[in-house]
């Protein structure tokens, strides 16, 4: 397999944030709404799509 520098970047990145939460799911998504909440971006909720079989 190629290591890839960006995809080692990430994961190091994504395992640093997951350590400051014990690796806690929960509170790593605790932290992810909160930070939601605080910014100043509009924040979209798409409800789901129905997929729609081809006809034949």
């Amino acid at each position: 397999m190629m290591d890839d520098p960006i995809v080692e970047e990430v994961r190091k990145h994504r395992q640093a944030h997951a350590a400051k939460y014990n690796n806690d799911l929960k509170a790593i998504c605790e932290a992810l709404k909160m930070r939601e909440q605080q910014s100043s971006r509009k924040v979209v909720n798409r409800a789901p799509r129905l997929l729609l079989k081809k006809a034949s």
